[in-house]
């Protein structure tokens, strides 16, 4: 089901035309900046619960929920990065949240690289991988996004594919007999104002700027766009951490996940 996001904020576009006498698209650069929004699932235990607590679940889980973003971009290659903020309840980062969230993503259409840097528990890991393939179906239904005209594109993509930096404890459960592989439907929304491939997370190949995203419970929106600015976007490969598979980053925190949660019932017995 798409998130119905209502923006608490002014969206604010500044750009510059992407072609002029003076500006070739081999030299076209900007930053994207995204703002996204998840909806809290809080299942059967919901239930139970009253409205005062859920806003006050809500609330402590802020900075889970709604979280900033820039996307760097040149013709081939762009860098996504979550902007830090400060847990307003702790005055302090989100340290649980942090073993699991996005680290600072790399993408290289050109050559079909993903590297992304990831921190679990204190050790730094380097995920090198090729980029997921996303196959779109490009509508007609258009729409506005700020001052760009936007049109629809759908996909249905693995649901491990849009998440396999994160955890949960589902994950520890038996895998399907049947080797059934559970499927998230995307809805984009791109400009060909801006006619490169990039987007943000693991959103790319749409022939210009994915500026909306949806998928499970989560819209991701962009809230502003520089184009060409006077300094140059600086785009760097991440260098540091152990070099990993997404496979094998994904083995790598099941095991330490049973392995606390087997340390925690033998410290119970």
């Amino acid at each position: 089901m798409k998130l119905q996001l209502t923006l608490l904020f002014t969206f604010a576009v500044t750009s510059f035309s992407l072609y002029n006498e003076n500006t070739a698209i081999q030299d076209f650069q900007g930053k994207a900046y995204y703002f996204s929004q998840s909806k809290m699932d809080l299942g059967d235990w919901g239930a139970r619960m009253s409205e005062a607590q859920k806003k006050q679940m809500k609330d402590r889980l802020k900075n889970r929920l709604e979280k900033t973003f820039v996307l760097s971009f040149n013709k081939e290659e762009s860098f996504f990065k979550e902007e830090e903020k400060v847990d307003a309840y702790s005055g302090a980062t989100d340290s649980w949240g942090s073993n699991f969230a996005r680290g600072p993503q790399y993408k290289n259409i050109k050559e079909n690289k993903l590297v992304q840097e990831q921190e679990f528990y204190g050790k730094k890991f380097l995920v090198k991988d090729q980029l997921q393939t996303i196959e779109w179906n490009m509508g007609t239904e258009s729409k506005l996004i700020g001052q760009y005209m936007c049109f629809k594109a759908t996909a249905s993509v693995p649901t491990s594919e849009l998440s396999w930096y994160n955890f949960s404890w589902q994950d520890l459960r038996d895998e399907p007999e049947d080797d059934t592989v559970k499927m998230t439907q995307v809805e984009a929304w791109y400009t060909l104002q801006i006619p490169l491939r990039h987007g943000p997370a693991e959103y790319w190949g749409l022939p210009g700027l994915i500026l909306e995203v949806s998928a499970g419970n989560t819209t991701i929106l962009c809230s502003q766009i520089v184009l060409n600015p006077k300094k140059r976007v600086d785009i760097k490969m991440p260098e540091k951490g152990k070099e990993i598979t997404k496979n094998d980053y994904q083995n790598t925190i099941k095991g330490k996940m049973m392995e606390m949660r087997n340390n925690r019932g033998r410290r119970r017995s």
